[in-house]
C-alpha cells in the first residue's frame, strides 16, 4: 500500500522556459537540462511524496535477469547472504552491465483517474500532457513522441548504474529523462549522470532539485557510485519519451 499525501491540483510547468534555447543546446550536445522544470511548490510536493513512500524495492541485475527485493525480503536476508550479494554485484560491475538502486515503478499504461492521491502517477500523467509533449517534441525534434513512462528512483550509498545506451528493441524510445529531486548535493558524493561522449571524454551532471535532464536515445551514459560520504539519497523520477511504433 502506498502512503501518499493527496494533491488534487494539476501540476504546472515552471515559467520562463526558453524552448528555442533548449533546441539549440540539444542540437549541440545531444542532452539538455531544463531548470526549473515544475512550479517550485509542485516539485516540493513530488519530493515529499516520494520521501514518504514505503514501497521502494531494491532493483539489481545478474546478466539479463532482473531482481526486485522489497523491504521485508531485505530485512529477512541473512548477513552472509547480503555480503555475498554485494560481492557479486560489485564484481560484475567491473566488466559487465550492472546496476543497483531502489525503485517504485509506474505501469506503462494507466487511466488518469487512477492518479488520485498518487503524486508519482500524477507526475507521469503530467509528462503525457500536450503541453509537456509539445515542449519535448520541439526540443529534440521528434514529432512522433506520443507518451512518457516513468519510475521513481532512489540511489543510496553503494548504488550505481554502469554504462548503457537505453536502446531496447520494440520500446520505441526517443529521449530519456531524469527529473531531479535532490537538493544541496555535492559532486564528491557521486551519483553523477555521466555522458560518455568518446573514448576519453565525459560530460557530467550533478544531481539537482527541480531539474529535468533530457537526452537522446541512444546515448551512452551511466550513474556513478554513490559514496559513503553522501549525506542523503539521490532522488529522482526517470523514464523515456516514446512513440507507439
Amino acid at each position: 500500500m502506498t502512503q501518499e499525501m493527496p494533491y488534487p491540483k494539476p501540476l504546472r510547468l515552471a515559467g520562463g522556459i526558453d524552448v528555442k534555447q533548449l533546441r539549440r543546446d540539444f542540437l549541440k550536445d545531444g542532452h539538455v537540462r531544463i531548470e526549473p522544470f515544475l512550479h517550485p511548490d509542485d516539485a516540493n510536493i513530488l519530493r515529499l511524496a516520494l520521501l514518504a513512500r514505503k514501497d521502494w524495492r531494491l532493483v539489481l541485475n545478474s546478466g539479463d535477469k532482473v531482481f526486485e527485493l522489497d523491504a521485508d525480503m531485505l530485512r529477512n536476508m541473512g548477513r552472509d547472504h547480503r555480503a555475498a550479494l554485494d560481492k557479486a554485484v560489485l564484481e560484475s560491475s567491473r566488466y559487465e552491465f550492472q546496476y543497483r538502486y531502489c525503485s517504485i515503478r509506474v505501469p506503462d499504461f494507466f487511466e488518469d483517474t487512477l492518479c488520485t492521491g498518487d503524486v508519482l502517477m500524477q507526475f507521469v500523467a503530467f509528462l503525457r500532457s500536450e503541453s509537456v509533449l509539445k515542449l519535448v517534441r520541439t526540443t529534440i525534434g521528434m514529432q512522433q513522441i506520443a507518451f512518457a513512462d516513468g519510475q521513481a528512483t532512489r540511489y543510496d550509498v553503494g548504488h550505481f548504474l554502469t554504462a548503457h545506451d537505453d536502446a531496447v528493441e520494440g520500446k520505441h524510445r526517443h529521449a530519456a529523462y531524469v527529473m531531479g529531486l535532490t537538493d544541496n548535493w555535492r559532486a564528491e558524493w557521486g551519483g553523477l549522470l555521466l555522458f560518455h561522449e568518446g573514448r576519453d571524454q565525459l560530460a557530467g551532471r550533478r544531481p539537482a532539485f527541480n531539474s529535468l535532464d533530457l537526452f537522446k536515445v541512444p546515448s551512452v551514459h551511466s550513474v556513478s557510485f554513490v559514496n559513503p560520504s553522501a549525506a542523503s539519497s539521490r532522488l529522482s523520477v526517470t523514464g523515456w519519451f516514446r512513440s507507439y511504433s
